[in-house]
């Protein structure tokens, strides 16, 4: 899987998490960028992009995710 792919799958979960079909993530979006992206969802988020890619981030990998980028990251580093 390229990196695009990557960034576009991570994006539709995103406008499933938010009900929002407009909503575009880029790799430098954080939660400051999107509206009702607290603790909570962020723990949503991280369950569905488990689901989706199949594997489970380690506490390490979820301290570490600074901004959508650094979560795709994660995602090919577990492909």
């Amino acid at each position: 899987m390229t990196r695009e792919e990557a960034l576009a799958k991570i994006n539709e979960i995103f406008q499933d998490a938010f009900d929002d079909d407009e909503l575009v993530v880029t790799e430098t979006t954080t939660a400051n960028d999107v509206d009702g992206w607290d603790s909570l969802m962020q723990m949503n988020l991280i369950e569905m992009v488990e689901d989706e890619f199949e594997f489970q981030f380690t506490m390490e990998q979820v301290s570490s995710l600074k901004n959508v980028g650094s979560m795709v990251d994660v995602v090919l580093a577990n492909q």
